[in-house]
């Protein structure tokens, strides 16, 4: 008789997203959509384009005096973030 390895569900889909490289778009994406939430609804008003590039995230802020003040926010911003993406995702987070 063969021995089989079980495994669960997850552990087989986790493994096929790394294998196939979808593992890191999907954290992304889930991080990119978490920043209305971490941030609050009224950073969420000001807010336009977002995208991550090289580990970074990239922000559009329209108001000067709330991108100052997230900029001084930045490292609470980062590990809140990564910790509702579930994994180290971005490095630092960068207002324009």
């Amino acid at each position: 008789m063969f021995k089989r390895q079980v495994k669960s569900l997850d552990e087989v889909l986790q493994k096929l997203l790394r294998d196939e490289g979808f593992e890191t778009p999907l954290k992304e994406r889930r991080l990119m959509e978490s920043w209305d939430t971490v941030a609050g609804p009224i950073v969420a008003r000001y807010t336009g384009d977002k995208y991550i590039r090289n580990q970074v995230l990239h922000v559009k802020i329209t108001n000067p005096a709330l991108k100052a003040d997230l900029s001084m926010m930045r490292a609470q911003l980062v590990k809140r973030l990564n910790e509702t993406a579930g994994s180290f995702v971005i490095t630092d987070v960068k207002f324009f």
